[in-house]
């Protein structure tokens, strides 16, 4: 039988603060906003969470829902009670347990306002294989091999393991409040905080060391990593390559801009 659905958390606000330089270049206010094929980044992302399920809760979190408010499937998912917008705040962990405070958000499915190439199947295959597993946690990977396969400047940086190379694809779950634990190594940051003072705070030096050195598997890393935040985190693969690609600069811009005119046409 089908798990139940779960609320979906779309981060859109400005990373620090910050104007992104795609928006600067756009002219708009936030990413979310900037056009890529003919929308703004977020629309590709609500179409494919509003499609995922149909009565799933939407939560937008971004500094300032009012640019958002012109847009059709904006305006037709809140006019249906499914759409609510968190405010976001100065970091990533911190926008979450924000959303988080709202009533009983859980299970939470966590993806981003600019992974336009984020499909309604892949939505439902994370949390369906989490749901499955009794994980706390879970994260959507994709291979470097699938990634190059999708395209071939798809990714330059990979977490590389004893026995593959990874990439996550922008997409997260948590079961309960108590697997917020798991997000304790984005604060402060994003994609894995890249200071290493950060990432020893994260990790661990244990974990730092094995990682950087490549002792271990990508499961034995993650059962690591589980005891770590005393929460079980599971990979979730995915089936295509492109997934992994967001939009974080004009040249992922180019390639996400390549990869959505020949997936979503």
């Amino acid at each position: 039988m089908p798990s139940q659905s779960p609320t979906i958390l779309i981060l859109a606000g400005k990373r620090d603060g910050k104007l992104d330089p795609l928006a600067e270049k756009a002219g708009v206010s936030h990413k979310a906003v900037v056009p890529i094929r003919g929308k703004p980044l977020i629309v590709w992302v609500l179409e494919a969470t509003e499609a995922a399920w149909p009565d799933a809760p939407i939560l937008v979190s971004i500094h300032d829902p009012a640019v958002l408010a012109e847009l059709p499937i904006v305006q037709r998912l809140t006019e249906a009670g499914r759409l609510r917008f968190p405010p976001a705040q100065h970091g990533i962990v911190e926008s979450l347990e924000a959303a988080a405070a709202e009533g009983d958000p859980f299970p939470l499915l966590i993806t981003t306002g600019d992974n336009v190439l984020v499909t309604p199947e892949a939505l439902r295959r994370l949390h369906d294989e989490a749901m499955a597993s009794g994980a706390g946690a879970a994260l959507s990977i994709a291979t470097r091999e699938q990634i190059f396969a999708a395209h071939p400047e798809g990714q330059r940086r990979f977490y590389e393991f004893k026995d593959k190379a990874i990439s996550n694809c922008n997409a997260y779950w948590l079961r309960d409040r108590q697997a917020l634990k798991a997000a304790e190594s984005f604060r402060g940051g994003g994609q894995f905080s890249k200071t290493p003072g950060a990432i020893l705070k994260a990790f661990g030096l244990w974990n730092l060391i094995g990682f950087r050195r490549k002792w271990w598997t990508l499961d034995k890393a993650m059962r690591n990593l589980s005891r770590r935040f005393g929460v079980r985190i599971a990979p979730v693969f995915v089936t295509d390559g492109a997934l992994a690609v967001d939009v974080d600069n004009e040249r992922t811009y180019r390639i996400a801009e390549t990869l959505l005119e020949s997936r979503k046409p």
